[in-house]
């Protein structure tokens, strides 16, 4: 989708969601220089998040308690195995693992999130050690598994009006230039004043 339509998806539904925000940097990142018309349609998206025209939407607005579980056991069960050996583990790699193994509990609120949290220390502690305990088995046995992997995240928690006011300021330049008249007569060079007489000249 390009950024015009995202942009018009965007003013036409009153949100700009997580999916549209990434899709525009990632145009915005892949291209060399932007078209007018992406310009122009990014300053419409900044001035009606501005105005409210357009709200952002969250990143989250529910949390999954699964992972707090999984990556808190996960940060446990590693610290003990770097303390004791050589080894160097991915706590990404190994609660990513054990949590598509695991179901997920979600929660809105404060008080879901706490139900939820004790529920799973009740009846689901096990299994997320069981699957946990799995995933760092599988990790010592291909530790260098697809190393050139790039990390997520790495650019996670930009405020989306900060986001599309720095595009405008990068592109910005480009804009203008290329708006310029083509047939823009160029100033002519001012005479210079020529050199007053000196008294002492004979």
């Amino acid at each position: 989708m390009s950024i015009e339509k995202i942009v018009e998806q965007a003013l036409q539904d009153g949100y700009l969601t997580p999916a549209m925000e990434a899709e525009v940097a990632r145009i915005c990142d892949n291209a060399s220089e932007l078209l007018i018309q992406e310009y122009m349609a990014l300053d419409k998206l900044m001035g009606a998040l501005l105005t409210g025209e357009v709200v952002a939407v969250p990143r989250k607005q529910f949390i999954n308690v699964m992972e707090e579980l999984v990556l808190a056991e996960a940060i446990a069960r590693v610290a003990e195995i770097e303390a004791t050996s050589e080894s160097s583990l991915d706590v990404g790699d190994i609660a990513a693992y054990a949590l598509n193994r695991l179901p997920p509990l979600y929660a809105t609120t404060e008080e879901g999130a706490s139900f939820q949290r004790q529920t799973a220390q009740a009846q689901l502690q096990e299994l997320i050690s069981q699957q946990v305990s799995e995933a760092i088995n599988r990790y010592l046995d291909q530790p260098n598994f697809f190393p050139e992997r790039q990390a997520l995240g790495k650019n996670i928690g930009n405020e989306i009006v900060r986001q599309v006011s720095a595009l405008l300021q990068t592109y910005a330049p480009n804009f203008e230039q290329n708006n310029k008249p083509k047939n823009q007569p160029k100033d002519e060079p001012k005479d210079e004043p020529k050199d007053k007489p000196n008294d002492n000249d004979p």
